[in-house]
């Protein structure tokens, strides 16, 4: 009973630290509430008696009471299995609304607002078919926007949700896109994206394999965006960099998962004229590295 009792301690704790209770509170006889109160799922399946604390039979048997919370029977518990429940429907919630602690983006105007709402309908029902999450976007749009980015390039349109926030930059400045897309019925896919938006007279869409399609590109460069063929970063990097300008920005998506090309690293870490951080690193991860002015 004694080695139950202590593994039950052991899940008890890890799943509250999960869910955002403090890590420096005691489990004893009362356990802090979890985020979102006890109203949570996590507090529901735990205080089985409903009386408002811990006992140690319920930590006892805490091993067994989370696997109830284990929705899709991975063995695991996520984030979405330990939000919290209540009369504010969040079970309605969309990634977009939950992505951080900060509120989801406001629109400005109804332009934006048009975008945003095709966003929010493709978080919705496409997430699975989401190249960058919500957090990766907002990033993009910040940077597109606070760089005043007249031109950004984009490798990997897919369907459009990582051109689309970079477009509530892009329409601020007074920009353009040009996004490289290999696969033809994906870029039929992200035109109609881009019609619903209302940016399609911003967006230009390069069909064939940006290996060598890029070789025709001319124009300066503010914003260089690399989510294709991972192992293509290192020649996407060597033939754009001479257009990217002075204290303009390379980003690279999946930086962290899956596993990111060395070479690319090394090419961005090592070059005296490259400035490179990692950011968002607990998902795909990015990174941007800026090309230092002269």
């Amino acid at each position: 009973m004694k080695r139950n009792r202590q593994i039950g301690i052991g899940l008890l704790t890890t799943a509250v630290l999960a869910s955002g209770g403090a890590a420096q509170s005691p489990f004893l006889s009362e356990v802090p509430e979890p985020r979102g109160g006890p109203q949570g799922p996590l507090w529901s399946v735990l205080d089985a008696d409903a009386d408002g604390s811990i006992s140690a039979v319920e930590m006892d048997n805490a091993g067994v009471a989370l696997q109830a919370l284990d929705q899709n029977h991975n063995g695991k518990l996520n984030g979405d299995e330990l939000r919290p429940r209540g009369p504010e429907n969040r079970r309605g919630e969309t990634r977009m609304e939950r992505a951080s602690p900060h509120r989801p983006p406001l629109a400005k105007d109804d332009a934006e607002r048009r975008i945003l709402s095709v966003l929010d309908d493709l978080d919705r029902n496409y997430r699975q078919q989401m190249n960058v999450s919500v957090s990766d976007g907002r990033l993009l749009r910040l940077l597109t926007e606070s760089i005043g980015a007249k031109h950004v390039v984009e490798l990997g349109t897919f369907n459009g949700y990582s051109s689309l926030w970079m477009c509530l930059g892009l329409r601020a400045t007074g920009g353009k896109l040009t996004t490289y897309e290999i696969d033809a019925e994906i870029i039929r896919e992200a035109r109609g994206n881009f019609r619903r938006a209302g940016v399609e007279g911003i967006v230009t869409v390069v069909e064939g394999d940006a290996h060598r399609t890029v070789k025709e590109l001319q124009e300066p460069i503010d914003l260089l965006f690399l989510d294709a063929d991972k192992e293509g970063y290192v020649f996407y990097l060597k033939r754009l960099l001479p257009l990217i300008r002075p204290g303009g920005l390379i980003v690279a998506h999946n930086m962290a998962n899956p596993p990111p090309d060395p070479r690319y690293l090394e090419a961005v870490t090592t070059n005296p004229d490259l400035e490179t951080v990692f950011l968002l690193m607990d998902g795909a991860g990015v990174g941007v590295t800026l090309k230092k002015k002269l």
